[in-house]
């Protein structure tokens, strides 16, 4: 396996092929907005709706140097990725929805980028997957603090 087989195969366990951890795509399956704007009250946590603006910001801006380097929004402080731009049912689907399409997008990217590109730098794939699963983690354990993920499930 080369390391855009190997990337590819993680991006997509990432967003929809069940791996070691849930993909990110079932664990935002049926967050209604009440459950995407929820937050524990035991300290800082941040929302589903509040993860999923901090994945896209960082999806777009990989997404922005591949295609459009000169075109990048200018870069914010992390804690600002974070923030909802306008809370209702049809800006958190549009949420959800544009993080499937920059994911996707990003793949193809991935497929198309020079085998020289990807070895020298594959970090860079490899790092937000990373990140990808661990704010996945984060939304699976909301979840489950608001009952709506079973406590036990079995996959393939």
């Amino acid at each position: 396996m080369n390391i855009r087989e190997l990337l590819l195969q993680y991006w997509d366990n990432s967003m929809d092929q069940e791996d070691w951890y849930p993909p990110l795509g079932p664990a935002l399956k049926e967050v209604t907005l009440e459950q995407a704007v929820w937050k524990p009250g035991m300290g800082a946590a941040n929302s589903i709706w509040e993860n999923v603006q901090h994945l896209l910001y960082y999806k777009e801006r990989i997404l922005g140097r591949l295609t459009d380097p000169d075109g990048l929004p200018a870069q914010i402080g992390n804690d600002e990725t974070f923030r909802i731009p306008e809370s209702s049912e049809q800006a958190w689907e549009e949420a959800r929805v544009k993080l499937e399409q920059v994911h996707a997008q990003l793949r193809s990217k991935l497929e198309q980028l020079p085998e020289s590109e990807l070895e020298k730098d594959p970090q860079r794939f490899q790092s937000l997957i990373t990140h990808d699963a661990y704010h996945t983690g984060q939304i699976v354990l909301l979840r489950k603090l608001l009952g709506s993920w079973p406590a036990t499930r079995s996959y393939s």
